[in-house]
């Protein structure tokens, strides 16, 4: 056996890797307190919200081109604010047309408002993460506050069978969703599945009815379907103007924005509002100007 030397020496080495390990361990995450933001971010390896500080947005008003989709969201989510029923809401179409900017746009506007008792709070949930959905509804079901739940750019692979767990955890589980919360998605595709792999289905089942709506099924849980569409030039140009007056940058020569502006677009392959708003950001720093 060893000596009384030997085992302290143990002792202490193992009192070593122990505090070793502690301090390679991440410190367990701050109860959760939703006062410390109006916006979180789902980390489900942790089962934590964490507070945003700054939300990347623009203001509601410089969405251009989009005016029955905003006024429709803006509406859905106005009525959830006050605690009256309210759809989940799929924003789908187009790249670059305001999706994403959108959802955080009203999620402002609405708070600036001050229609409801208390601040709506916006969580984006990543698209890889979307299985651990149960686990944040189960966070904020018994919070007073309420809660849109964001995912953007959610759409799933043939081979990806995550899309059983939203569609339960949205409508089809024995929870079903919490009173306090709705779930907001964007997509460059209106069923979430990609066209090739519903086409296989409808070729290669035993039964492609059943295996097509089972697919498809899933934005069926939306009851709000907001499309946006490709823009044509004059919408383009409505939006670089629309931005040009509201952000004072009207000192710039019409002529001349125009012209850059289509140019922009051309050089880029598309016309969008997100383009719009890149040829205004481009605009803004040669002429000198803080957005």
């Amino acid at each position: 056996m060893p000596d009384m030397t030997d085992q302290t020496k143990l002792v202490v080495l193992a009192r070593r890797i122990a505090e070793a390990l502690e301090r390679l361990a991440p410190p367990p995450p701050a109860p959760f307190d939703p006062a410390a933001a109006d916006a979180f971010v789902w980390k489900p390896d942790r089962a934590h919200l964490a507070p945003v500080p700054k939300v990347n947005r623009v203001a509601l008003r410089l969405l251009q081109g989009i005016d029955l989709v905003r006024d429709m969201l803006l509406d859905n989510t106005t009525r959830f604010a006050r605690g009256l029923p309210a759809n989940n809401a799929l924003l789908w179409g187009a790249r670059g047309m305001g999706k994403s900017s959108l959802v955080k746009a009203v999620h402002a506007e609405v708070n600036a408002s001050g229609t409801a008792e208390r601040p709506l709070k916006l969580v984006e949930i990543h698209r890889e993460d979307i299985e651990s959905l149960p686990d944040l509804m189960a966070l904020v079901r018994d919070d007073p506050h309420r809660y849109v739940v964001f995912c953007d750019d959610l759409s799933f692979s043939s081979d990806d069978t995550s899309y059983k767990a939203l569609k339960a955890a949205l409508e089809g589980g024995v929870e079903g969703r919490p009173d306090n919360v709705v779930f907001y998605a964007t997509s460059n595709r209106r069923h979430l599945m990609p066209r090739d792999m519903v086409d296989n289905e409808r070729a290669t089942a035993i039964n492609p009815g059943e295996a097509i709506e089972e697919k498809v099924s899933l934005s069926d849980r939306f009851g709000l379907w907001l499309g946006f569409h490709k823009c044509s030039q004059d919408e383009y140009l409505a939006m670089v103007f629309g931005y040009r007056d509201a952000l004072g940058l009207d000192g710039a020569d019409p002529d001349q924005v125009r012209r850059e502006a289509l140019e922009w677009a051309t050089t880029r392959g598309a016309r969008s509002g997100r383009t719009a708003w890149q040829y205004i950001q481009d605009l803004a720093g040669r002429m000198g100007r803080r957005l």
